[in-house]
């Protein structure tokens, strides 16, 4: 255990040995001025909650970029408004390259949720790398009688608005598969939104919602415990590491497919010589079979890229997203 660590209260300790990021409290002091950059530590922003999917994948991309680049990268989560509270710290922030922003798939959805957004998601924020890939994944409380998508959407048209569905925030990626889910089963369901995906899992296992289509990587410490149920994956596969759990296209509502995705971004004005750093050393890691490994045991899968790649997704996801919160009728007056 570092010596910092040692000296932290038992939960920041836990946080320490799990992760290996060491939390503010326990930073030494930045290097001398004029130094390669990062010179000092370096704050990563997520939007949500710590326990949710973006908390993971953020909390494992610091730890790698700590370790590639010598320096200490700080999570600091924002949780509040579907995302929007912590993004918008990034985006007003100095673009020194100090202040980062990890983000979930609802970054492409917050703009169309709510049009008169204090940022703009393209214009305000540049993106560094795509990091992973992720289909969610179907859960119930074991006190909902189904035991398969067929059984939930004949259950849901039978009792239409009295079943909860969770979500990690409103425009979150759980929050529009689940919207999509009900589009395409013809179904109606009641939405309760939490600021960030442990919250909701927490309430889900203790019964407080019926339902709450999760993040494979934050579901999977929660599959083996028989506190959830799960149903069935958003993608357009089976995942390799739950083969006996089927799709929802294949398990009775056809064309559904959802794929949720983490991303790294930092200020618009942040120079393109660290915006170049940093990709190049997320790419060095996500292309690690250590990184692979951890990715894909959680239901994930490993993405990279070039900046210019990612700022395509982002453009496309906004495209995409738009019609389906129009139609949900989800767009703040």
């Amino acid at each position: 255990m570092p010596d910092c660590c040692m000296r932290l209260p038992s939960s920041a300790v836990a946080l320490c040995l799990l992760t290996g990021v060491v939390p503010a409290a326990a930073q030494t002091p930045a290097t001398a001025p004029g130094q390669a950059y990062p010179s000092r530590p370096v704050r990563v922003v997520v939007p949500f909650a710590p326990g949710g999917g973006i908390d993971f994948v953020a909390r494992l991309t610091a730890l790698h970029l700590q370790q590639g680049m010598g320096q200490n990268f700080i999570v600091d989560n924002r949780p509040g408004a579907g995302g929007i509270v912590g993004s918008e710290v990034v985006a007003k922030a100095v673009a020194d390259g100090y202040t980062l922003l990890a983000v979930p798939i609802s970054h492409a959805v917050n703009i169309s949720l709510t049009p008169k957004m204090p940022f703009h998601p393209e214009k305000d924020l540049a993106p560094i790398v795509h990091i992973a890939s992720a289909a969610n994944i179907v859960l119930l409380h074991p006190s909902v009688p189904a035991r398969s998508v067929a059984e939930l959407v004949k259950l849901a048209r039978a009792r239409p608005g009295e079943l909860s569905f969770a979500s990690s925030g409103n425009g979150s990626s759980t929050h529009l598969a689940t919207e999509l889910f009900k589009m395409l089963a013809k179904i109606d369901l009641l939405h309760v939104p939490y600021k960030g995906g442990g919250p909701a899992l927490t309430d889900l296992i203790g019964g407080q919602v019926s339902m709450y289509f999760a993040s494979l990587p934050a579901a999977g410490p929660h599959l083996k415990s028989g506190r959830v149920r799960a149903l069935a994956v958003t993608g357009k596969q089976r995942v390799s590491t739950l083969q006996d759990v089927p799709t929802v296209h294949e398990s009775g509502v056809p064309g559904y497919e959802y794929v949720g995705w983490y991303g790294l971004l930092a200020p618009a004005a942040t120079a393109a010589a660290i915006i170049t750093r940093l990709n190049a050393e997320a790419n060095k890691f996500i292309k690690t079979k250590e990184f692979s490994e951890r990715i894909v045991t959680d239901g994930a899968e490993p993405a990279g890229g070039t900046p210019e790649a990612f700022g395509a997704l982002i453009r496309a996801e906004i495209a995409k997203w738009a019609a389906v919160v129009k139609h949900a009728g989800l767009v703040s007056k």
